[in-house]
């Protein structure tokens, strides 16, 4: 590689793990209260759950009755630190993929798509000790101001489990299936959607016109993961039976859930994670694009 071409490439993939970096850190401030409650629907159990949840509304009031507006916030800190090189890793990566792929002979629709694969599985091999973390901050019903800190919790996890799948990485298989599905799915709708609905000249024409695509991607692909995101709460929150591990690999805690509590349990809290990641999919794509697009044009 040529010394301007090596300086090329070096440009190019600092523009887009900064306009990434940007776009994961304005979702996760604006959507993150969405994935509190998202996560608690997954990891409550059956009826006799003392603290079930009956509705989206009436977990939002309950937080905020017994653990008040912070409440909504716990865990924040574990994405805000893995937001920039996940998002980052999440666009720089697909952008790869797709420039790799596009010297092989594959129509566009399945080149963004496996783009988008690939970019998911990169990203969960970043993401997952961060979700792991998360998950057991978000699960703790305490007050905000009782609960660990987040390096706190952390270490009590590394010194309890250790690093490995059981500890720090454990639900890696779950967070792999969440991140690969909801990714393919995510770019290759918004990306050949985009190709074929025409752009408008009119600037807030156009902007409501990736919005409402980026909206649709991120619906479509969290219904489309979601089992897998309930499998990967359930495995890194606390197991049912404090000691014993009832929960511990992705596709036999799938069949577990659908054996004992049906086939809508592994739909749970998808209300709040469309709620989440519909429009703060839609963000995340527009943050990026607009960003790529001025560093492109004054970097």
């Amino acid at each position: 590689m040529s010394a301007r071409a090596e300086s090329g490439f070096v440009r190019e993939a600092s523009q887009q793990i900064l306009a990434g970096g940007s776009a994961g850190l304005v979702e996760i401030c604006l959507m993150h209260p969405l994935d509190v409650v998202k996560t608690r629907f997954q990891i409550q159990g059956g009826e006799n759950d003392l603290h079930r949840y009956k509705s989206v509304g009436d977990s939002f009031r309950v937080i905020f009755r017994t653990e008040g507006l912070f409440g909504f916030f716990k865990g924040i800190l574990p994405p805000i630190l893995a937001e920039t090189p996940k998002r980052a890793v999440k666009f720089f990566t697909f952008e790869q993929y797709k420039k790799l792929l596009g010297y092989m002979p594959l129509s566009p629709a399945l080149t963004f798509a496996i783009a988008g694969l690939g970019s998911g599985l990169t990203e969960a091999i970043v993401v997952n000790p961060f979700e792991v973390v998360k998950v057991g901050l978000q699960a703790n019903r305490n007050s905000f101001a009782e609960q660990p800190s987040t390096l706190g919790y952390a270490r009590q996890i590394v010194k309890k489990e250790g690093f490995g799948f059981q500890g720090l990485n454990k639900g890696f298989t779950a967070t792999l299936g969440r991140h690969g599905v909801f990714n393919m799915v995510y770019f290759g709708f918004y990306f050949n959607v985009k190709n074929i609905i025409p752009v408008h000249q009119d600037p807030t024409l156009e902007l409501l016109r990736k919005f409402g695509i980026g909206l649709l991607s991120g619906t479509i692909a969290s219904v489309t993961n979601i089992p897998f995101d309930v499998a990967k709460s359930r495995i890194q929150g606390p197991q049912p039976v404090p000691g014993q591990i009832k929960y511990r690999t992705c596709f036999k805690t799938i069949a577990t859930i659908y054996q004992e509590e049906g086939f809508f349990a592994l739909y749970k809290g998808l209300i709040p994670k469309i709620m989440r990641l519909g429009p703060g999919g839609a963000v995340m794509l527009l943050v990026y694009e607009y960003t790529y697009s001025w560093l492109q044009e004054n970097w």
